[in-house]
């Protein structure tokens, strides 16, 4: 789907071309094969990572831009003052603590890497802006240049990750405030065993929904006023399994992954392959960051899903009565830190931008009548908290042993990290930065006085793990996984967890197949089994309906599988997300005793998806709050059943028209890629640009947000979350691996790489992730030869890697 206009071509190498970097100490070759994809051979690691980074700008210079510009607060910069509130949201969440202890957490080379990559992004930056042609078109329709980057801007910006759990603390709260205790059942994937009710009690007073307005905003994506596939409240997640070589076709152990996240244009990830002495791995990273994150080296493969770690607790302080800079704390009177940063606007004028921090973390709200302040603590504003930076410890290790020791310095985002080996070990290690908290859970927020303080950190063996388990796989998918022996009240994780629905399919099929390969797992990546539809089916396999009986039927016959012509799976769909969860929740709610406001209050957070994680054990509950042994409650719930059916059948038939046999879940569940920037109708001259450019069209998706195949949409049925990268790896046997990284690797809408990938991501199928230098020369594209800017005098016999 790559665009055909000639004259569009972008000034960007086609068979062989040079450039020279500052920071090389020798020459460089990068090698692009027919997907994309770059494999970096250098002399020193170091210019590896400064050829990743050349070779990052050259495919992603737009989107790595704007990141950094969102992730440091400048937006306003450049786009204006209607960015300025973003700008200050994202400042009070960037890293501000030493320098020297942050990159000492990484590792001792962190900061030389980070250095090597920014040149190389630097490089490609200063190569473009001779002749402004050469930026990407984004550059030229919004009327600004990317700046140089410093290696700070990498490690300081923390709004770049999925983190947890402040806004289940403040649903919970508000829940128990407003609802009392039966209603956060109902809401709660899982009711947490709090510690601290008194305290907490004491401030769920002051507390609103809009308190973390500022939070939100700080991890906003940039609004330019298009309507793209980010858009969403559905929740991501991620899926990963590792096969022992007893339980596979190839007498060889198997690692697969798919992260779920928002499905954009650009894609979030990125592939690179990095040669050099003692360098040797390849994989998907995300383009703002040197080395790899998800991907295999000589003799190990590893791969990350979500492990959802309570990372962030809310403080609520009492303020001084006429200074809202002053909070007590241990029973005296505290000053805030507060820091001005003064910034220049794009259309004209400077602004200030005023930042409140107590000893805990940034002020995010301040209640001046009742003089009370909100702050959010989070251990990702700890050093060496940068998002997937700690990939740059355990990309090189070399078995299980070395893997997991390098995974103590792992911090964020905690993780599921499966791991295999060459020599035939498998694992899995939960790998997060773990507060210790001495007197309380994490699940509520607590007052900000000195009562509630952190103990310093858990060490990673503290956490559970496993390794070659007598099953002979291991397999994670966000939920809570937990061992049965471990002891979640002296340590607590997290009490928010994800939907099991993936992960039961999953720990199915594994019993099930005792051969697994690349291509099944390839094919499992997309499987649409919706197995928790199934259970909330059978829970009302009792009900009669007098009226769709046929439809009804149907439903109950059904065997869960939401391909993308299954009527059943429309049907379900419309049925159970717009129409009976909504009917569930109000007369769930009523029962409960709650006055109309009270109501109204609890349904929009019972029917939030980001709060439910997308799981059926609320509507379950709340399907258990009806008793099916009193004759009113069944004919209550039939007639429910058969009112909310009646209306999503109608809905259906006013989004795809009378004639049944269209009725297929994939005419109305699609994925549309829309473009942040060309999508918008008001951009000078639009009207001038390839339609490729804004809108890849629509695809007809099988799944939902409750299937492996994870396809979670928005209100339009637009499939927005998913697996835009997908991996299987044949450890061992590398070039037998497979790979998908949709819609391309570019995010340069003239190149050739910008959409190729997207048909074989909407058929389920994938390409070989070459890593013989055998196997890539013959699918080579385009050679690079990065050269240093000046002769290094030293000679290679000297030379350090």
């Amino acid at each position: 789907m790559a665009s055909t206009h000639d004259d569009l071509t972008p000034p960007q190498p086609a068979g062989e071309d040079t450039f020279t970097a500052s920071g090389l100490r020798e020459e460089v070759e990068i090698l692009i094969d027919d997907w994309g994809v770059p494999h970096i051979y250098a002399a020193s690691a170091l210019d590896a990572y400064t050829a990743q980074g050349f070779q990052a700008a050259r495919d992603r210079l737009f989107q790595i831009d704007l990141w950094r510009r969102r992730g440091l607060g400048k937006l306003s910069e450049v786009f204006g003052a209607a960015h300025l509130d973003q700008d200050r949201a994202t400042r009070l969440f960037l890293y501000r603590g030493d320098m020297r202890t942050e990159w000492l957490s990484y590792g001792t080379q962190a900061r030389d890497v980070v250095t090597a990559f920014v040149n190389g992004v630097n490089a490609y930056i200063d190569w473009a802006l001779e002749d402004p042609g050469r930026l990407p078109p984004e550059f030229a329709s919004l009327g600004y240049r990317p700046d140089r980057w410093q290696p700070e801007d990498v490690v300081r910006i923390r709004t770049h990750g999925l983190l947890y759990n402040a806004e289940q603390e403040l649903a919970r709260a508000l829940t128990l405030r407003d609802l009392g205790s039966s209603a956060e059942k109902l809401r709660a994937v899982r009711e947490p065993a709090s510690t601290s009710a008194a305290a907490e009690a004491e401030v769920r007073d002051y507390l609103a929904d809009t308190v973390l307005d500022v939070y939100r905003l700080a991890f906003a994506p940039v609004d330019f006023g298009a309507k793209t596939s980010s858009e969403t409240s559905t929740p991501s997640g991620s899926n990963n399994w590792v096969i022992s070589p007893t339980r596979t076709a190839t007498g060889r152990p198997i690692l697969a992954n798919d992260p779920h996240r928002a499905v954009t244009l650009p894609s979030l990830r990125y592939l690179s392959h990095l040669e050099a002495p003692g360098l040797s791995v390849i994989g998907a990273g995300e383009p703002n960051l040197p080395g790899i994150s998800i991907g295999h080296n000589k003799r190990l493969g590893f791969g990350l899903t979500i492990w959802p770690v309570d990372h962030e607790d809310l403080y609520v302080y009492e303020l001084y009565p006429d200074d809202d800079s002053r909070y007590l704390y241990h029973g005296a009177w505290e000053s805030m830190r507060v820091i001005e940063e003064r910034v220049q606007v794009a259309d004209g004028g400077e602004a200030v931008h005023t930042l409140s921090f107590t000893r805990h973390g940034p002020v995010v709200a301040i209640d001046a009548e009742h003089r009370r302040a909100v702050a959010v603590r989070a251990v990702w504003l700890e050093p060496g908290m940068a998002p997937y930076l700690g990939s740059l410890e355990y990309q090189n290790a070399e078995d299980a042993k070395s893997f997991r020791k390098a995974l103590r310095r792992w911090g964020a985002p905690g993780v599921n990290m499966v791991f295999a080996s060459v020599d035939g070990d498998i694992g899995w290690q939960a790998s997060a930065l773990v507060p210790r908290r001495p007197n309380w859970d994490g699940s509520h927020p607590v007052p900000g006085d000195g009562r509630y303080e952190w103990d310093g950190f858990a060490e990673l063996e503290e956490l559970p793990s496993a390794t070659n388990p007598d099953s002979g796989w291991v397999t994670t998918s966000n939920e809570c996984n937990l061992p049965p022996d471990y002891d979640n009240d002296a340590l607590t994780t997290t009490t928010d967890w994800y939907t099991s629905g993936r992960h039961e399919r999953l720990t199915h099929w594994l019993t099930e197949d005792a051969s697994v390969d690349i291509e099944t797992s390839i094919a499992m990546q997309s499987d649409a089994m919706n197995v928790h539809g199934r259970l909330l089916l059978d829970q009302l396999s009792w009900v009669k309906p007098h009226q769709h009986v046929w439809d009804w039927a149907k439903l109950q016959a059904w065997d869960g599988m939401e391909s993308a012509d299954s009527f059943e799976a429309l049907v379900y769909q419309v049925w159970q997300r717009r129409h009976l969860r909504p009917w569930l929740v109000d007369h769930a709610l009523t029962r409960l005793g709650l006055d109309d406001e009270a109501i109204t209050r609890a349904r929009h957070r019972l029917l939030r998806a980001d709060t439910l994680f997308s799981d059926i054990r609320p509507d379950m509950r709340m399907i258990e709050v009806f008793d099916t042994a009193d004759p009113g409650d069944r004919e209550r719930l039939t007639l429910g059943v058969e009112t909310t059916l009646s209306s999503a059948l109608t809905e259906i038939e006013k989004l795809l028209g009378p004639d049944r046999t269209t009725w297929q879940w994939g005419n109305l569940h699609q994925t549309t890629l829309r473009h942040s920037v060309f999508s918008r109708q008001d951009l000078p001259g639009s009207d001038q640009m390839p339609p490729e450019w804004a809108e890849v069209p629509g695809v007809p998706r099988p799944g939902s947000g409750d299937t492996v195949g994870l396809t979670g949409y928005d209100a339009e049925f637009n499939a927005v979350m998913g697996s835009s990268f997908r991996m299987a790896l044949d450890i061992g046997e590398w070039d037998s691996s497979r790979v998908l990284n949709s819609p391309g690797q570019s995010g340069d809408p003239r190149s050739d790489h910008y959409t190729d990938l997207f048909d074989l991501w909407a058929q389920g199928d994938s390409f070989p992730l070459l890593y013989s230098r055998t196997s890539i020369e013959e699918r080579v594209r385009a050679r690079i030869v990065l050269r240093p800017e000046y002769a290094h005098p030293c000679p290679p016999a000297i030379r350090s890697d």
